[in-house]
């Protein structure tokens, strides 16, 4: 597995756009689409509205994957 981040293209209010993120990270943000029923674009755009000034859309994802799965571990103690 590689630690180097790939680049992928997502839509967001009609316009391309590259994010750069692990193959982890890919596969998690994914998995957290569609464990949610909506399109991995839907949810890039509802987090790149909700992010920082200044907070590149990749840190957010990242974040935001972060901060699910410390959801998850929380509500299972």
């Amino acid at each position: 597995m590689s630690d180097r981040p790939i680049k992928r293209s997502v839509t967001l209010q009609g316009h391309r756009t590259s994010v750069s993120l692990e193959e982890p990270f890919w596969q998690a943000f994914r998995d957290i689409a569609r464990e949610k029923g909506k399109p991995v674009n839907t949810l890039a755009a509802e987090i790149d509205a909700a992010r920082t000034p200044g907070t590149g859309l990749g840190t957010a994802i990242r974040l935001y994957v972060l901060a699910h799965y410390q959801a998850k571990a929380d509500r299972a103690e």
